[in-house]
C-alpha cells in the first residue's frame, strides 16, 4: 500500500513548521501553515516531488508571520482552508470538528482546539497531529491575544489532544530550539504547564505571569492573516523580513 508522503519544514524567521502531506496515488498534496517568504521553497518541493497543490491548511489566524495561503493560490490554484469559527471571506472550505477533509488517501480530521485564539483547529492525520500553537513541545502558545483564553486552552490540550492514542506523534506549529517532533505520552507526561497533575488553576496562573513581551509583527499579521495572506503595505523595515517575497514566479 502507498504512504503518504511527509515533510517537515521550518521557517527561521518566526520559528515556524510548515508540513506537506502527499497523497502518493493521487499526486495531490497540502500544505499545513504554510509561510509567505517561503512560498518558492514549497512549491520547489512540490514540484520535485511531482505533486499538485490541492490544499493550504492554517491551524489558526497567526500573530508572528503571513501565510502564503493565497500566494500559493494563485500560483497553483489550490483551495484555502481555514476554521470556519473565523469566517473569513478568502477562505474556499471552512474546516469544523466532525467533518474530515479528504484527499485521495489523506485524512484530516480537524480538532477544535481554541485557547491560544479564539477559531484554533489541530489537524489530526493517521498517527500524526499537527498541534498548531496549542501544543507546543515543553509548551503551549500564549493565552493573552486574539480573544486567548487560559481556561480554554487548557480544556482543549487535556480533552481533545491528551486524550489521542500515547504514541500519537505531536508536530507543533513552531519550536525554538530546534526540537522537531513529540508525542502525546511525552506532552502527557513532562509538558511543563499541562502535564502531569496540573490543576486549571495551576495553568491559569502559569500563563498569566509569563510577562511576554507585545508580539512585534501581530499588529500587521493579523489583517494580513485575515485577508488570507496580503501583506500590508505600510510594514516598517525592520519587519520587512516577514513579507519579503520575490516577486517572479517559478511557474515561469
Amino acid at each position: 500500500e502507498k504512504m503518504m508522503i511527509f515533510r517537515q519544514l521550518f521557517e527561521p524567521i518566526s520559528s515556524t513548521y510548515t508540513y506537506l502531506l502527499g497523497c502518493e496515488q493521487s499526486g495531490q498534496a497540502l500544505l499545513i501553515d504554510p509561510v509567505l517568504p517561503m512560498w518558492q521553497r514549497d512549491l520547489a518541493l512540490l514540484n520535485e516531488l511531482g505533486l499538485t497543490l490541492a490544499y493550504t491548511l492554517d491551524t489558526h489566524i497567526h500573530a508572528d508571520h503571513v501565510t502564503a495561503a493565497l500566494r500559493l493560490k494563485r500560483e497553483t490554484g489550490s483551495q484555502i482552508a481555514c476554521s470556519a469559527v473565523d469566517a473569513l471571506p478568502c477562505t474556499d472550505v471552512a474546516l469544523r470538528e466532525g467533518v474530515p477533509l479528504q484527499m485521495g488517501s489523506v485524512c484530516i480530521d480537524p480538532l477544535f482546539t481554541p485557547g491560544h485564539t479564539d477559531g484554533h483547529l489541530a489537524f489530526l492525520a493517521g498517527e500524526r497531529v499537527f498541534t498548531g500553537d496549542a501544543l507546543l513541545i515543553d509548551g503551549c502558545g500564549r493565552t493573552d491575544f486574539q480573544n486567548g483564553n487560559a481556561q480554554d486552552l487548557f480544556h482543549s490540550v487535556r480533552e481533545k489532544l491528551f486524550t489521542l492514542p500515547d504514541d500519537t506523534l505531536v508536530y507543533p506549529g513552531h519550536d525554538y530550539h530546534e526540537r522537531r517532533v513529540s508525542n502525546i505520552a511525552q506532552e502527557k507526561i513532562r509538558n511543563p504547564r499541562l502535564g502531569g497533575d496540573k490543576s486549571l488553576a495551576e495553568f491559569i496562573e502559569i500563563m498569566a505571569n509569563l510577562n511576554l513581551a507585545y508580539p512585534k509583527f501581530i499588529d500587521y499579521a493579523v489583517p494580513s492573516n485575515r485577508a488570507c495572506g496580503v501583506c500590508a503595505q505600510e510594514i516598517p523595515e525592520d519587519l520587512q523580513q516577514y513579507c519579503d517575497q520575490i516577486t517572479d514566479s517559478v511557474q515561469g
